[in-house]
């Protein structure tokens, strides 16, 4: 499904992220540059002081340098103030719509995917992985060019100064960036690793949250608190070494640029004592030799952002290279309208390899009829009706929906004429009304109103102060099983589909309820291709077919009086659940 797994190389991120924000970049290189030059004209401005205005008491020569101090230091501030302003909103830009990218990569990938993934982590990828980028686009990759360009221009200024001094400054700093970039290559890998351990947190925290009832249930807190610190730690320990591998760097820069500064006390007060160096062109190269030192030691901030930016990106590179369920190329059918004549043609299907659970299924469902699937426990039905949803796709065998291939027609256009009731029931957090109005958002008002009757759904919101537009809570907590199924079943008769999956659809239902949804099912089911699943089999004794489903296969097949006369399986589980 992906592409093998690669690492985001700098000039990929400079072609996909700098160069089409290369005119909001350049202006930000301007700005910093502007005020990296503005801040040089203080150590000038000392030397001119100490060697001129203070010797030949020059008080119109100092008024001069004060103007030129004062002017530099508010152009620095106006730059700095324009560059952050700048640069850091189009860095939170740029996340904001490589968020929006991912997950709509995230969506657009096969359920596989996410019967793989845990949600919580789905949600790290989408939030924090891109987190980084801002160091791309944002203040800290110009800092770092602008502060390079400011160490070029400090290195010529101090070679014209003292020779001698530079070149042994230079020494230090050679050995410096040589442990910086060996450090900054063992630091990428801990920060991709970081990224998969937050996830894993993520997700697992998202699952303590969503089944809090289980775990006060069966009294786990304690059992629960321990997994969770667990995976803290691990995160922890990730961090540490990260953390470790930073303090060597700026160790390294102490040390290195500590013994530079004891070598520069050394000979700059030597010649200054022979008389071959002036005290304002010692302080001059002092201060000049900060600012060509001060970016690089701001490298093990930079490197250490850019290295976690580059980290985040590899991960969110593996999302954007997988391919999605629904790509042209391979389902280049659109349907244009569906009748929904079904034929499954020896059809298997295995979530693993080698270990099928479906083997050389065949069976028609023609147009507006209704096929059951019965039978125990993990027989296969609900991968059949998952096929028939196109949710899975055959390893082997082929299903057609009017003739065609289902495995070539675009997903999309078959599945604006699908309706799904799962045994989940799935509710967004919300009102009822948004509930039911999901797959029509522009419904009009008679039609939710004809769904909600149909459903029986006002028998209920009827009670409640707020109607439909009651607030049920995250995955419809608020509300009890029978509540949230028929919602379910509403939301399905306003998407008004050609083919319906019902998931045990009245599984949830008391007696009386089941009663009710029954008749508002058979209004839904009437002229449309329906797929039941159901272990009540008193809800499915109409249906035009009854598929008896064992091992992964069809064991019997018939109407309900058919199969009773069989005396078969079917006949074994009837007879079982009349008893109870």
């Amino acid at each position: 499904m992906s592409k093998p797994k690669s690492k985001v190389t700098v000039a990929q991120a400079f072609k996909d992220f700098i160069w089409p924000r290369r005119k909001i970049v350049a202006v930000g290189l301007v700005l910093i540059i502007i005020s990296r030059l503005a801040s040089l004209v203080l150590p000038g401005a000392t030397k001119y002081l100490i060697d001129d205005v203070i010797v030949n008491q020059d008080l119109h020569m100092l008024k001069l340098l004060l103007i030129a101090v004062v002017a530099s230091i508010t152009l620095q501030a106006v730059t700095s103030f324009s560059l952050t302003r700048l640069l850091s909103v189009e860095a939170q830009l740029l996340i904001s719509k490589l968020r929006a990218q991912v997950q709509r990569k995230i969506l657009s990938l096969p359920i596989s995917y996410f019967d793989n993934n845990k949600s919580g982590a789905l949600v790290s990828r989408v939030m924090s992985d891109v987190e980084g980028v801002r160091n791309l686009v944002g203040t800290g990759l110009v800092q770092l060019v602008g502060g390079s360009i400011t160490a070029v221009i400090s290195l010529v200024l101090l070679i014209r100064i003292s020779p001698m001094m530079t070149f042994y400054v230079l020494v230090p700093v050679g050995i410096f960036a040589f442990i910086a970039m060996k450090a900054f290559g063992k630091i990428r890998p801990i920060f991709r690793e970081r990224g998969v351990i937050n996830a894993e947190v993520t997700g697992r925290l998202t699952e303590t949250l969503n089944g809090v009832r289980v775990i006060k249930g069966f009294n786990a807190e304690e059992q629960e608190n321990n997994t969770f610190a667990a995976g803290v730690e691990r995160l922890f320990q990730n961090v540490k070494a990260s953390l470790t591998a930073t303090a060597l760097v700026t160790s390294s820069a102490t040390f290195l640029l500590g013994l530079a500064s004891t070598g520069i006390m050394g000979i700059g007060g030597y010649q200054i004592i022979t008389n071959e160096m002036t005290m304002g062109d010692f302080i001059a190269f002092t201060l000049y030799l900060g600012f060509m030192i001060a970016p690089i030691v701001q490298m093990s901030n930079i490197g250490s952002q850019l290295t976690e930016a580059f980290a985040g990106l590899d991960r969110t590179e593996e999302i954007m290279n997988m391919d999605p369920e629904d790509m042209p190329e391979e389902r280049p059918i659109q349907l244009k309208k569906l009748k929904g004549d079904y034929a499954f043609e020896n059809v298997s299907f295995a979530y693993e390899e080698g270990k099928e659970v479906i083997h050389d299924i065949t069976f028609t469902a023609p147009s507006g009829s209704v096929t059951a699937l019965v039978g125990s426990s993990g027989s296969g039905k609900t991968t059949i009706a998952g096929l028939a949803a196109t949710f899975l796709t055959p390893k082997s065998g082929r299903i057609t929906l009017d003739g065609e291939d289902l495995s070539k027609v675009g997903l999309k256009s078959f599945r604006q004429y699908l309706g799904v009731v799962l045994q989940d029931d799935f509710l967004f957090e919300g009102t009822i009304r948004e509930n039911i109005l999901f797959p029509r958002p522009s419904a009009t008002e008679e039609e939710l109103k004809n769904a909600v009757t149909a459903a029986y759904v006002h028998e209920f919101t009827d009670r409640f102060e707020e109607g439909l537009d009651t607030v049920i809570g995250e995955r419809g907590v608020k509300l009890s099983g029978g509540q949230r199924q028929r919602i379910a079943i509403a939301r399905a008769i306003l998407a008004n589909p050609k083919v319906i999956i019902l998931d045990e659809a009245t599984s949830n239902l008391d007696t009386e309820s089941e009663s009710m949804i029954q008749k508002s099912l058979a209004e839904l089911m009437k002229d449309r291709t329906t797929f039941v699943i159901a272990h009540r089999l008193s809800t499915i004794r109409r249906a035009d077919q009854i598929l008896v489903i064992e091992q992964g296969k069809i064991a019997e097949r018939g109407t309900h009086e058919e199969l009773i006369e069989k005396k078969g399986r079917y006949f074994d589980l009837y007879t079982y659940q009349a008893r109870i």
